[in-house]
């Protein structure tokens, strides 16, 4: 449920683009980003500085996009979205010696030191490739064929991503301090299961 509220402005963003044009879509997409905040504002809910994030990059884009009549702008906004977080990533683990996947994942899996920071600069490349990858096909294709990339493509890449990631994840996980070695009260060695 979550995954289709983080979609909605993109999913608006899409069918207002096959009713209309660009510069509607683009209307579309900053009003749902908007609405977003503000629904889960109402409902007392957590905002993620990811919302605000997007919603900040989808206004000031957006809007020059609206104001200079020039879809270039809007075209702009998936590629400063991932370039940003690969500056993010690499950044607070090249410089700071921070490692924010471990820090969003660390909880959940175990991994060696060394694995964590490859899955970090491996999160690193993928948002540096498909900022790339936006700007080559919104500058060499139709508007229409960026859409689909923008909507069904990168949402492609992002899940192919994941599963090669979820191999990974699978060849570097510790396993959790065995129950076996923890000591139950009342139970002698010639209690336990043989």
């Amino acid at each position: 449920m979550k995954l289709l509220f983080d979609l909605f402005p993109l999913v608006l963003f899409f069918i207002a683009y096959k009713f209309a044009d660009i510069y509607t879509a683009t209307a579309v997409a900053m009003v749902a980003g908007v609405l977003q905040i503000v629904w889960l504002f109402v409902r007392k809910k957590p905002i993620e500085p990811m919302h605000w994030v997007n919603l900040a990059i989808i206004v000031v884009f957006g809007g020059a996009t609206l104001w200079l009549h020039d879809e270039t702008f809007i075209k702009w906004k998936p590629t400063v979205l991932y370039w940003g977080f690969a500056l993010v990533l690499s950044i607070a683990q090249l410089a700071m010696g921070k490692n924010p996947i471990r820090g969003m994942l660390g909880k959940q899996i175990r991994l060696p030191d060394a694995a964590w920071g490859r899955l970090n600069l491996a999160w690193a490349g993928f948002f540096a490739f498909v900022g790339t990858l936006n700007l080559y096909v919104a500058y060499n294709w139709p508007t229409e064929t960026w859409v689909t990339f923008k909507v069904f493509g990168i949402f492609g890449l992002l899940i192919v991503f994941v599963i090669a990631q979820s191999v990974y994840l699978g060849r570097h996980m510790q396993p959790e301090a065995a129950n076996d070695d923890v000591a139950m009260p009342g139970r002698t060695d010639q209690d336990a299961p043989r």
